[in-house]
């Protein structure tokens, strides 16, 4: 770099210093040596302003509807076909882009649409505007025979608000299922058990299709293993969510949308997978549209069998004597999963569509697991007891979701009306045997009968959902938002554990006999006011929730209620620094309310030492969450980062108690609260046309106050986690993906959990003359995803490790007809 052009960076590098002083300002109360560093990484990051000369303008749309086309990317080049500067177009297809030059062309992409080359513009010196009018774009081809050049599907795509993930650039993601795409996004970890966290945060609000889905509602992000990977388009991220949405979810929203074209004609796509260990799977996406009627389905069945095991070793003291108990699980969860999603879209004109949609999910389930229990006293060579238990589970859960929506466009872009009707029925099932056997020290000897019980376990949901959203525009490109919201929502558990005699019958056990009863109504309205300018643009809302909540034990006549209203504001300013380079920074109030798993009282019953239940009196929790965003693009690459602070008052956690026998319970509890500061950078780089590689790293610092329950129940905490992904896309159709994963050691109020490091590898080849594909995955290389902790205590110590996965190659086959190859 010679002289000038370090005199020219550091110039314009220096309009910025004011900004990040002031931001440094704001935030260095919160902040250690650490966290400096980490602001001042971000900062280095958004350092970068260009020379401004024309602008350029205009509105990409689509060819057949003649609707407005949002987020579509703009890059502009010179004659020498280097880019000169680029751009997302807003919600309404608008773009403005300032370059440094008069003669260029501009290129246009948007997912499933044929890439737009304009001609060449050349405009008069003295301008200082230029707009290049409306640019519409034409649907990727119909016909396999035709030679068209196509956008590739990027993998990820960012904006300031959200990024979203498009689920079939992923290569190790084919043939798995919902839980195995998240695994795959930035920001988003899963640990071994399935359980979701966002920025290390578990209070994540999982949605699909952008509402609440019965696949989440008993067992949260394990669920997702019902739904597979075919089925699904792409996943949307949003970190810091506008009034628009839900207040539910302190680290944000994961939203996962299903597959449904629109495309002109007969078309879709058809997969095979086989797995090992057992994984067997077949699904079809078709598409059919003529004229006022687009009809689609989505089918997909899977077979799994998933192997896991775990360990535990806990110290116990009491008075002088020290009690060890050593534990080890091993076990097997089948599942044999129906998902069929269908639904058409009625155009009354193509400025009002009703859409009518059905999904319909089916899981037949089986679990069994085996329990060895060793008691030691004082030490391990001093054994005192032995025993066995085994559990046989057979569950049934089938799920129906019944959708109904209308979209109305006026004449004035971006006026629209939509609403929304939802119910949702879902019921599970599962009968399961206990049994437990009683040795000698030496393993074999029997010391009394077997103990037997059975658990049966119903449980039944039903939810009705309305929602009624409008925005009108104002001035040239301000909007102003509103809408209602009312969800219902009714969900029963009938659960009893009976225990067997010595003359063979089963006599229920009191503790374990319950009929408990949740209702939840929450109703909402919003309104949310914006503009948008040439540099800034800004957009304030609220969001006004009143949640009424009752739970029932029927048998011992407990009754809960709980009612309370809360305004939840947020705030979204965004500055465009030029030459694709923006910064955003956005508040938001957000909740997390106990939901059904959270309340409910009843024990597990699989573990006779080890009991998991939930927390009647369990009060809602609520964070104040600030995040400054930068999002800048370079000719081969992109860079989305982030610094967030998150300050939550009655943090929700499960809390491990031992009682005089030393079996635990754990349940969870509202801790004083958590405070939390960190950073988020995610970057693509497309060094060659051969190779793409993205990487992901988020640092964050943790203040955890449980004193309420436990005077050192307290701790601090800074941890990371990373994931960097390379691509080879070589010759003949063939792509090699590879994917790292580190999730650094963190604290808990309770304990503390050890890293996990794992790798997986995957490899495609085009055939059929690009219309199908075949796909080799192998998830966790080394078969290292295990997840170790520790948990400590009033007078004990837990140690603990466990793999709810093991490694496992999937080989799918893929088909399209009538689609683009590329997508």
């Amino acid at each position: 770099m010679n002289f000038l052009k370090f005199s020219i960076l550091f110039r314009n590098r220096l309009r910025i210093v004011p900004i990040s002083f002031f931001i440094c300002m704001i935030f260095f109360p919160y902040m250690n040596n650490i966290k400096l560093s980490l602001l001042s990484l971000f900062v280095f990051l958004t350092l970068s302003v260009s020379a401004q000369k024309l602008l350029v303008t205009g509105k990409v749309m689509e060819q057949e509807s003649n609707k407005p086309l949002s987020f579509s990317t703009i890059r502009i080049f010179d004659l020498e076909d280097k880019l000169l500067n680029g751009n997302l177009s807003n919600e309404l297809g608008e773009f403005s882009i300032e370059i440094p030059s008069l003669e260029f062309y501009l290129e246009v992409d948007y997912i499933g649409y044929q890439t737009i080359k304009t001609e060449v513009y050349r405009v008069a010196k003295d301008a200082k505007r230029f707009s290049v009018g409306e640019l519409k774009m034409n649907l990727g081809s119909n016909s396999l025979d035709e030679v068209t050049v196509t956008a590739e599907k990027s993998q990820m795509e960012f904006t300031l608000d959200k990024r979203v993930f498009n689920v079939g650039k992923d290569l190790s993601s084919l043939g798995g299922n919902a839980a195995d795409i998240l695994v795959n996004i930035p920001s988003v970890t899963v640990d071994p058990d399935g359980a979701v966290k966002l920025r290390g945060s578990g209070n994540v609000r999982i949605l699909i299709d952008g509402q609440p889905s019965g696949l989440v509602s008993f067992k949260g992000g394990a669920g997702l293993k019902q739904l597979q990977a075919s089925m699904i388009d792409r996943v949307e991220v949003i970190t810091n969510p506008s009034a628009r949405y839900e207040a539910e979810g302190m680290a944000g929203i994961i939203n996962i949308i299903l597959k449904k074209d629109r495309k002109t004609g007969f078309n879709g796509s058809y997969e095979v997978v086989l797995g090992l260990p057992a994984n067997y799977g077949l699904a079809a996406n078709i598409n059919y549209r003529q004229k006022k009627i687009n009809f689609f389905v989505n089918y997909a069945l899977s077979f799994t069998n998933t192997p896991s095991w775990a360990s535990t070793f806990q110290n116990r003291t009491v008075g002088e004597e020290l009690y060890i108990l050593r534990q080890r699980d091993e076990g097997a969860v089948t599942g044999l999963n129906n998902n069929i999603r269908g639904g058409l879209d009625y155009f009354f004109n193509e400025n009002s569509i009703l859409t009518a949609s059905y999904l319909f999910s089916r899981s037949d389930g089986g679990r069994t697991v085996d329990l060895v229990y060793e008691d030691f006293l004082g030490s391990l060579s001093n054994p005192t007891a032995v025993s066995t238990r085994s559990q046989v589970e057979d569950e049934i859960e089938p799920i129906s979701e019944y959708v109904l929506n209308y979209k109305r466009t006026f004449e004035k872009e971006g006026h629209v009306l939509s609403a929304q009707f939802r119910f949702l029925d879902h019921w599970e099932n599962s009968d399961q045997v206990f049994t437990e056997n009683f040795f000698g020290v030496d393993g074999k000897t029997v010391l009394r009968r077997p103990s037997v019980q059975k658990s049966i376990n119903d449980e039944f949901e039903k939810q009705y959902l309305f929602q009624l959203d409008y925005t009108q525009p104002f001035a040239k490109k301000g909007k102003f938002e509103a809408g209602v919201r009312s969800s219902f929502r009714d969900m029963v558990n009938d659960y009893e554990v009976t225990d067997e005699q010595e003359n063979g019958t089963f006599v229920p056990l009191p503790e374990f006999v319950n009929y408990f009863v949740y209702d939840e109504n929450i109703h909402a309205a919003y309104g949310i006011l914006g503009n948008e300018g040439t540099k800034v643009s800004y957009q304030v809302g609220a969001r006004l929730e009143w949640t009424d909540v009752q739970t029932e034990l029927r048998d011992t006549k407990e009754v809960n209620p709980r009612n309370y209203m809360n305004l939840f504001p947020s705030a979204h300013l965004s500055y465009h620094l030029g030459k694709e380079n923006s910064l955003q920074l956005s508040y938001s109030k957000r909740v997390r309310r106990p939901v059904y798993n959270d309340l409910s009282p009843f024990m597990t019953f699989r573990d006779s030492r080890n009991f998991f239940s939930g927390n009647p009196d369990l009060n809602p929790e609520f964070s104040d969450v600030v995040e400054l965003g930068h999002l800048k693009y370079f000719e081969k690459a992109s860079i989305s980062s982030a610094i967030y602070y998150r300050n939550t008052v009655g943090l929700i956690d499960r809390i491990r108690t031992l009682n005089e026998v030393g079996f635990a319970t754990t349940r969870p509890e509202n801790l004083n609260s958590e405070k939390a500061i960190g950073g988020d950078i995610t970057a693509d780089f497309k060094p060659y046309k051969w190779w793409k590689m993205d990487w992901n790293l988020n640092v964050f610092n943790a203040k955890i106050d449980g004193s309420n329950i436990q005077e050192d129940y307290k701790a601090q905490t800074t941890t990371w986690f990373t994931r960097y992904n390379s691509r080879f896309t070589l010759k003949n159709g063939l792509d090699i993906q590879l994917r790292l994963n580190y999730d650094a050691p963190r604290l808990a109020a309770q304990g503390s959990r050890k890293a996990i490091a794992y790798a997986d590898l995957a490899a495609s080849k085009e055939i059929l003359k690009g219309g199908g594909r075949l796909n080799l995955s192998v998830s966790d290389i080394f078969n290292s995803r295990i997840s170790r902790y520790t948990n400590f205590g009033s007078g004990f110590v837990t140690d603990g490790e466990s793999q709810g996965r093991l490694r496992q190659v999937n080989l799918t086959f893929n088909y399209k007809f009538n689609q683009d190859k590329k997508q």
